[in-house]
């Protein structure tokens, strides 16, 4: 779905409330829910290669608002006082908005996605990007799966016990003998 130096921007509260493992987390612990989805998505930026924001509201909480990288490669923004992740989304659609890459928005309000799509940004929803985490996790452990059965030795059935042995020794370092 997305191409490199896209962006991608997600409204992260709104993710948390409509994929049900997070929403669970959500219901013991607010934070243990922000963690996972930041993991699951700094994961997928990785696979995707693309630029990733995630927006959580702080409209309540007092304060300038905060920005930080997650696992240095994805930004993670908390809005600033009196600043809706709504509005702050809104706002870094116009400042990535560019000729070359795709901005897209990550969310299930459908206010918010058309007032995206009318700055230009294309509407992902919340179960559209569930898909796409899902499929990339799939994507990297058949990887991982396909690698580790190419580690097995090639040779190990065309070469006599002895010699099988010898390289072995040789291998780790314990000489010839």
């Amino acid at each position: 779905m997305f191409q490199r130096e896209d962006v991608l921007l997600v409204d992260g509260y709104n993710m948390i409330g409509a994929w049900s493992e997070l929403a669970a987390l959500k219901n013991e612990k607010l934070e243990d829910a922000r963690d996972a989805l930041l993991d699951m998505l700094s994961d997928y930026q990785s696979y995707a290669g693309l630029v990733l924001i995630v927006v959580f509201d702080a409209f309540r909480v007092p304060g300038t608002g905060a920005e930080y990288r997650h696992k240095k490669k994805m930004k993670v923004v908390y809005t600033r006082e009196r600043e809706t992740a709504d509005e702050c989304i809104e706002r870094l659609v116009g400042e990535w908005t560019s000729v070359r890459r795709n901005i897209y928005v990550a969310t299930s309000d459908l206010v918010e996605q058309n007032v995206a799509f009318g700055k230009g940004a294309l509407r992902v929803s919340a179960r559209e990007l569930r898909l796409e985490v899902k499929q990339s996790r799939s994507d990297i452990q058949t990887v991982i799966t396909n690698e580790t059965s190419l580690k097995k030795n090639p040779l190990g059935g065309a070469l006599p016990d002895d010699v099988q042995r010898r390289l072995e020794r040789m291998r780790r370092g314990l000489g010839e003998n």
